[in-house]
């Protein structure tokens, strides 16, 4: 014989159970909360307040989940350091050196805002890029990236002239390589250029990928910023 529950005992049955479901769910969504709050602090904290951009783990990061995917061949790594920076702090104050930091990494984000990229910056006056780019349009679109970032900038009643030297590693030349090998070539590449060894656009060869190195560091490096022992 089957029993039948009355009509107002099943409601507040389901009534009953719902009541903790429902608590549950609240929990479980104010913890989702918590815990993307605490992961955009995360990643805020990790940002570099002056630029904006974030750092050197996180471009590495970010350029060795290129390498793993489909558009591994396409990637290039961009090195950027400033020429002459000290010399504008000397002459128009740290305020205004700290103008062209602030400048360089608004203009390296809007550049990769409209591409599959990632700006960091390393330290000091150096910046890198990972980008993926099209190897037909690719030593064209960098060469706008530094034109662009080589336009003037108004810093109270001053025109500082900006200037960098940009070196260029792509995976494609360095077959096999990790991320951190392929920024060392860029590197490399950048000090070249500098140097006027090389002229721009110069493309990083496995040779300067495994340029020497003292501590970690290229050999001449005086920047703060330190690429760290090769993996």
């Amino acid at each position: 014989m089957r029993l039948h529950a009355p009509e107002g005992n099943r409601a507040l049955l389901i009534t009953t159970l719902a009541v903790p479901l429902t608590g549950w769910t609240v929990h479980v969504l104010a913890l989702h909360r918590r815990l993307a709050a605490a992961r955009k602090d995360l990643a805020a904290a990790r940002m570099d307040p002056l630029s904006g951009l974030a750092g050197r783990p996180e471009l590495l990061a970010y350029s060795e989940r290129l390498l793993c995917t489909q558009h591994r061949d396409a990637l290039h790594v961009l090195l950027l350091d400033g020429v002459g920076f000290k010399a504008v702090n000397d002459t128009y104050g740290h305020a205004a050196g700290d103008a062209v930091i602030q400048t360089i990494g608004r203009r390296l984000a809007r550049w990769s805002a409209n591409r599959q990229a990632f700006p960091a910056r390393l330290g000091g006056d150096e910046f890198a890029v990972s980008v993926v780019l099209p190897p037909a349009t690719a030593l064209t679109e960098i060469a706008g990236l530094r034109e662009q970032l080589q336009q003037p900038l108004q810093h109270e009643q001053h025109t500082l002239r900006l200037d960098v030297s940009l070196g260029i590693a792509r995976a494609v030349d360095l077959p096999g390589e990790s991320s951190r090998r392929i920024l060392r070539g860029a590197d490399t590449a950048m000090y070249k250029v500098k140097k006027g060894r090389e002229t721009f656009p110069y493309l990083a060869t496995r040779a300067d990928a495994y340029a020497d190195t003292v501590n970690g560091r290229r050999a001449g490096r005086r920047g703060a910023a330190s690429l760290g022992r090769a993996a």
